[in-house]
């Protein structure tokens, strides 16, 4: 099977950058199923369900959020009635958070892909539960190779360490573990041992003239002085579509191929294996 997950899509340009460049990336991967973290794409801050019907006709098959999750007021109702959008799956009990954290998609042909999203607790603003009992839960609920045909596994959260940790936790029992969150691609993306691919993170779809996606002069002047600035607005510049490809084997889910993807912007590299 052949699958791809794309970084946080930041405001017009990353949007722009799906629209414009998802459907010939499919068609050109024969891509057989995609993921998009879609948690700033309206204007840096939340999804609404205009934006994520822009993302389903372009070819995306699941959208994932992250602490940014409700930031557009009309993401709460919208994901209840939207099972291919997915909040992270490690609300405590007691929030009664609407929607899901994951899901198991059947394909027109019959195979099923799973997706999960997770939040991580190191270094976030939000304190959720621990994600890795969550996952666990929810790969239990969706044996990879029996129930699965494969597994994606988009770990949304600020520590390196942390997304490699929950990486390693997954090896052998998903088919990718991807990092988002922190919008900067990684250079470490492999097969890990149990044949679980990986990345720390997939990068974001979004201007890279910018501070992670942002207007570089609020940033840096917040940096240079520690004082309060202006509301941070997405760069406009051209975005770039930056994301990772995983290649699975047929009986077992797990992976046999993994790179990255970049178009477009200052990121342009060609697709794999193109």
């Amino acid at each position: 099977m052949k699958l791809a997950f794309f970084g946080d899509v930041v405001g017009k340009p990353g949007r722009q950058a799906v629209i414009d460049h998802l459907p010939a990336v499919r068609t050109d991967l024969a891509l057989d199923f995609v993921v998009v973290n879609a948690e700033n794409a309206a204007g840096g801050f939340g999804l609404t369900e205009k934006i994520a019907n822009e993302f389903f006709d372009a070819g995306a098959d699941c959208l994932t959020l992250g602490d940014h999750a409700w930031d557009q007021r009309e993401a709460l109702t919208y994901i209840e009635r939207e099972p291919r959008l997915l909040r992270p799956i490690n609300y405590p009990e007691a929030a009664n958070a609407p929607g899901q954290g994951s899901h198991l998609f059947v394909l027109p042909d019959g195979r099923r892909v799973g997706v999960i999203q997770a939040q991580g607790i190191v270094f976030m603003k939000q304190l959720l539960d621990n994600p890795f009992g969550a996952v666990d839960a929810a790969l239990d609920a969706m044996p990879l190779g029996t129930v699965a045909d494969a597994v994606i596994v988009d770990m949304h959260c600020e520590a390196t360490s942390e997304k490699m940790a929950m990486g390693h936790h997954c090896d052998g029992r998903a088919s990718v573990v991807v990092g988002s969150h922190t919008h900067v691609p990684t250079a470490d993306h492999m097969i890990l041992a149990d044949g679980t691919a990986y990345q720390s993170d997939a990068g974001m779809c979004g201007d890279y003239d910018s501070v992670i996606g942002m207007q570089k002069d609020n940033s840096l002047r917040r940096f240079a002085t520690q004082l309060p600035g202006q509301r941070y607005e997405p760069a406009l510049g051209e975005g770039t579509l930056c994301g990772l490809f995983v290649e699975t084997d047929d009986a077992t889910g797990l992976a046999t191929r993994c790179e990255p993807i970049r178009i477009g912007g200052r990121l342009s590299e060609l697709l794999p294996g193109v």
